[in-house]
C-alpha cells in the first residue's frame, strides 16, 4: 500500500491527481468520508484515488471539483491521467489524437477505437487478458473525449465491410457497435464509409493505417503491430499513404450510402429492426 505521506506528485500523472485530490480535500476542512458522501462515492473510494490506487472517473472529478471549489482543477487533470495509463508505445498515438485537426484511418477488420462503444471495447480489449478491464476499458473510451473539445478534428474512417461481419463480442455486442455507427451519420466531423466486399483489390491490402494532420506541423502516418506502433513523418510515406487513402475513399461507398449497408447488416445479421 502506498504511503499516503510519501505520495510524489511528480511519479506520475495519477500520483499527481492524487496529491491534488488530497491537498484541495484538507483545505476545504473534509475527511475522505465526508467527501465520499457530499460526492455520492464512498470514502474508501476516495482514499484509493489519493494513494494512485484508483482510477478517477469523470463523473467523480466533476463531482469533486463541484464540492471543493476547484475551479475545473481535477477535470482537466482527467485526461493527462487517463492517457498516462495507455500502454507506453500507445501514448504518443493519443497525444497525436489530442492535436490533430484531421484524423484519416483505415481499418480493415474491426472499428476504430475513437469510435468504439463501450461493450466493443470491453469485448477487444478482453481476448486474452480479464485483468483490470474495466480500467482497461475506460482509459480507452477517455480518448474519444477529443470530439467534445470546442475546436474537434474532422474524423475519417474508411471500414473494411469485413468489419461489420466480424462478430466481435457477440450479436448484442455488434448491434449496439452498428448502432453507434449510425447515430454519426448526420455528425459532419466524424464520417464513416464502407468498403465494400464488391470492390475487390484496393490500395489498402497492406493493411490499416491513420494519417493525422495538423495546424502547423507535418502529417504523420501511423501503422501498428502486436504491442508496438509506427509513427513516421517521412514526406515519401505520407504521400504515399495520403494517396492510397484518397484512393480508398474514392472506392467507399458514400456516407449515405454506408449507413445503409451498416443498416442492411444490423437488421440481417444481428436482428436488429431499425425504422
Amino acid at each position: 500500500m502506498v504511503n499516503i505521506n510519501t505520495l510524489d506528485p511528480g511519479a506520475s500523472p495519477l500520483d499527481y491527481y492524487g496529491f491534488e485530490l488530497r491537498r484541495c480535500r484538507e483545505a476545504a476542512g473534509l475527511t475522505q468520508r465526508q467527501l465520499g458522501d457530499i460526492i455520492n462515492f464512498t470514502g474508501s473510494l476516495v482514499g484509493q484515488v489519493e494513494t494512485a490506487r484508483k482510477l478517477p472517473t469523470l463523473d467523480f472529478s466533476e463531482r469533486a471539483d463541484a464540492a471543493l471549489g476547484t475551479g475545473g482543477l481535477l477535470s482537466r487533470l482527467h485526461p493527462l491521467v487517463m492517457r498516462s495509463q495507455l500502454p507506453a508505445w500507445f501514448r504518443q498515438v493519443a497525444e497525436l489524437e489530442a492535436r490533430a485537426v484531421e484524423i484519416c484511418t483505415f481499418q480493415t477488420h474491426m472499428v476504430h477505437g475513437l469510435l468504439q462503444s463501450p461493450s466493443y471495447v470491453r469485448a477487444v480489449l478482453g481476448v486474452l487478458d480479464q485483468d483490470n478491464l474495466e480500467d482497461r476499458a475506460a482509459v480507452r473510451l477517455a480518448r474519444q473525449r477529443i470530439f467534445e473539445k470546442q475546436e474537434p478534428p474532422v474524423f475519417w474512417m474508411v471500414l473494411s465491410e469485413a468489419a461489420l461481419h466480424q462478430e466481435i463480442g457477440g450479436r448484442e455486442v455488434m448491434r449496439e457497435q452498428l448502432a453507434h455507427l449510425l447515430t454519426l451519420e448526420e455528425d459532419p466531423r466524424v464520417n464513416v464509409q464502407i468498403l465494400p466486399y464488391a470492390i475487390g483489390e484496393h490500395p489498402g491490402l497492406q493493411g490499416s493505417f491513420n494519417v493525422y494532420r495538423f495546424a502547423d506541423d507535418p502529417s504523420i502516418v501511423y501503422t501498428e503491430g502486436y504491442s508496438s506502433g509506427h509513427p513516421t513523418a517521412n514526406p515519401d510515406t505520407v504521400k504515399d499513404c495520403s494517396l492510397r487513402y484518397d484512393h480508398l475513399r474514392a472506392a467507399a461507398l458514400s456516407i449515405k450510402d454506408s449507413a445503409g449497408l451498416i443498416r442492411r447488416v444490423m437488421e440481417d445479421r444481428y436482428g436488429e429492426q431499425v425504422a
